[in-house]
């Protein structure tokens, strides 16, 4: 299957590394011109350059746009510097460990605006122009933890179960279309977060990161059939299909790439 994207135009939130980063590659791989995007220019910048000088990606087009989505402000300078939009990948977002009993109400709200209010007002935005068109493609990047609500993070799980609800609505909208909403589900990934977590875990214990990392997934994750945390151009991988021209029959979709973690069938 070769995915071709040229003459699309494609916005990753919070791409300037992690699996937004790994989105954004992949798509620009595929002919797409990319928009970048992350809170602080010097960030955005070096992301574009990054991008830029990868061999997969010569010959795309790729610009940045420093905004912070968690917040109306931040959306409203990323939809002003825009202005229509084919591919649409919600990917901003943030997580914490923390004991339920000690997160108080502001995090609650600033997690409610930066997982789920950024996808929400850029859908908003973008959504029309891609129905007008009849084509477009918006996936939000959610979790297993949607399913699987963490104990150690019940409002990180809560706001990616919110965008699984809010994907399958703006799914009905697009009915008899060539626009399609759909959500990706990424399980314990390798991202640059992730790394620096397992090399502290790994210092702490006294193992190495690889035996660090196994112990993560067999301790946390056992139900996990992979036994090992994905790439995050494994996750792209599944997003860029996604966002293709062949995924035309696949909307209002949860698409697991969580190593079967979620220990069920449907």
């Amino acid at each position: 299957m070769k995915i071709d994207l040229s003459g699309k135009t494609a916005l990753v939130t919070g791409s300037t590394a992690g699996i937004g980063f790994a989105i954004a590659k992949g798509l620009a791989a595929a002919g797409a011109e990319i928009v970048i995007n992350g809170r602080s220019q010097a960030r955005v910048d070096a992301a574009m350059a990054t991008l830029a000088g990868a061999a997969s990606v010569t010959g795309s087009k790729v610009r940045g746009v420093a905004a912070d989505v968690a917040t109306a402000a931040g959306c409203d300078v990323l939809i002003k510097a825009q202005g229509e939009l084919d591919i649409l990948i919600n990917n901003a977002g943030i997580f914490e460990a923390r004991d339920f009993f000690a997160i108080p109400d502001e995090d609650w709200r600033h997690f409610f605006e930066a997982n789920v209010m950024s996808g929400v007002r850029l859908s908003r935005a973008f959504l029309p122009g891609m129905l007008r068109r009849n084509w477009g493609r918006i996936v939000f990047i959610s979790s297993e933890s949607a399913l699987n609500i963490p104990t150690e993070m019940i409002h990180y799980g809560t706001t990616k179960t919110a965008q699984l609800a809010i994907s399958r609505g703006l799914a009905k909208l697009t009915r008899g279309t060539g626009v399609t909403v759909n959500s990706v589900l990424p399980g314990p990934t390798m991202s640059e977060g992730a790394e620096g977590f397992v090399k502290d875990m790994a210092r702490q214990s006294g193992q190495s990161e690889e035996q660090a990392a196994k112990h993560f997934i067999a301790r946390h994750r056992p139900s996990s059939l992979l036994q090992r945390f994905t790439s995050v151009d494994e996750i792209a991988s599944m997003v860029v299909y996604a966002a293709s021209k062949q995924a035309s029959a696949t909307n209002g979709a949860a698409l697991r790439a969580e190593g079967g973690v979620v220990d069920t069938i449907a």
